[in-house]
């Protein structure tokens, strides 16, 4: 930062001092009958000591999720509201395609027990259920975590295998391709079905589709948002025989179209998996 930048950052400094500096004493004269507002400081993506996050441009962070530090996201890949990855004391690798679930917790490990280094290492084309627990573990392409499971330090499940929801693995288990792995702690339950290696596929697809949606959604403005809701309002009571008898014609406006792979009708048909 140069002189110039440096005396225009001192000058802004000073500003937003003296209006904080305000308000508060507007607040004190108002006394009880103040209205206090709390800014969030909420950051969703930030960077901690040197370390910043590298996300490809079409990634979907949702706004209450936090990528923190020495973390990289390969394009396509999502990551949902409320999930935390927190790469401060290690780094968390990401590959393309894979989706981290609502409230999932993804952290790593300075080192283990034996004293190695232990990073996260997401592969590609993943699906980590929703409140998935992963610590300083590895998790190879088109591999499947479901909902409530928890990986611990040195876990490694294989491509093309799948852990059930509520599981818990232990230190250093590796889990073999094409194996399912369930209960606490998470032990080998059976063989996955080709039926089910495709749904792990179509599921890190449908996330893909789904974060398209979610991430148009929130980029949307205020203005955009507000029309929306009345033209939903207007063609809610659509009666599509009474107009057929009148002869009218009414055509749905493009803000109330939704995208093909998200409707019911259009999605693919997938063997039905516990996650």
């Amino acid at each position: 930062m140069g002189t110039l930048g440096r005396a225009i950052y001192t000058v802004g400094k000073w500003i937003r001092g003296t209006g904080q500096a305000m308000d508060r004493l507007g607040s004190t004269i108002q006394g009880g009958l103040r209205a206090e507002e709390q800014v969030s400081r909420h950051r969703t993506v930030m960077s901690i000591f040197d370390k910043e996050p590298r996300i490809n441009k079409d990634v979907f962070v949702a706004p209450s999720a936090s990528v923190i530090g020495d973390v990289e996201i390969g394009h396509g890949s999502s990551i949902w509201y409320g999930s935390v990855l927190r790469g401060d004391v290690n780094s968390i690798r990401i590959g393309s395609g894979s989706n981290i679930q609502d409230n999932s917790l993804v952290h790593v490990a300075k080192t283990s027990i034996s004293g190695k280094v232990l990073p996260t290492i997401i592969g590609s084309n993943v699906t980590v259920g929703h409140s998935a627990v992963l610590h300083a573990c590895t998790i190879e392409d088109e591999a499947f975590v479901g909902m409530g499971a928890t990986l611990l330090d040195g876990v490694v499940v294989e491509k093309h295998s799948m852990v059930g929801a509520g599981s818990l693995v232990k230190q250093n288990t590796r889990i073999p391709s094409g194996e399912v792995w369930v209960g606490n702690p998470a032990k080998f339950l059976r063989k996955l079905t080709e039926e089910e290696i495709t749904f792990i596929a179509q599921s890190a697809a449908n996330y893909i589709n789904l974060a398209q949606v979610h991430a148009t959604e929130n980029s949307k403005s205020f203005d955009e948002i507000e029309l929306e809701k009345k033209l939903r309002k207007k063609f809610a009571h659509k009666d599509e025989e009474y107009d057929s008898m009148l002869g009218i014609v009414r055509e749905i406006p493009p803000q109330l179209i939704l995208p093909d792979n998200i409707l019911p009708d259009k999605a693919p048909k997938t063997a039905a998996v516990a996650r």
